[in-house]
């Protein structure tokens, strides 16, 4: 009721400053995959990079197969014990170097110790192609509309650790 005179609850101009959002698997279902899956890098790839699902699917694959194979680390043990599938989730020291690869260039928005300095809002990100990196999730946003298979904006209020954005 008196939502003006606390300072820590939403503000009304927040209002209105959210993406649009428009539901899209990346070509999952198309592909013959069913059910849900930790599969968000790869339908965020698919749909930014206009990539067919199966072939980033199976371009992950074979990297963290060969990650798997050729490291012996934390990350190496995991996909050898749980598999090398993409719907079981994909490590960022295995998928950035395979998004910079299709003309995607890093963007950090957030540093150790600074807090949130940027929200999934379209007014604190640039209009284009981007792929968003939140937490535990990535998501595809083109022109200034969220490709995905839910809205991850909670609001606009969702804190972004960083994006890719087509050169």
């Amino acid at each position: 009721m008196w939502h003006f005179l606390n300072p820590f609850s939403r503000a009304s101009s927040f209002k209105g400053r959210e993406f649009d959002f428009s539901f899209n698997d990346g070509g999952r279902a198309e592909a013959g995959f069913k059910g849900g899956a930790g599969d968000c890098v790869v339908r965020a790839i698919a749909i930014a990079a206009q990539l067919p699902y199966l072939q980033v699917y199976e371009d992950l694959r074979l990297a963290n197969e060969a990650y798997a194979d050729t490291r012996n680390d934390k990350l190496a043990r995991r996909l050898n014990a749980k598999g090398v599938s993409p719907r079981n989730g994909n490590h960022r020291n295995v998928f950035h170097d395979y998004i910079l690869s299709h003309g995607f260039q890093w963007v950090p928005t957030m540093r150790v110790g600074a807090g949130c300095q940027v929200h999934l809002r379209p007014d604190e990100l640039p209009i284009g192609t981007l792929i968003v990196k939140v937490s535990k999730h990535l998501s595809a946003i083109i022109d200034g509309v969220i490709q995905d298979t839910h809205n991850p904006s909670r609001g606009g209020n969702r804190c972004v650790y960083g994006y890719y954005i087509r050169r």
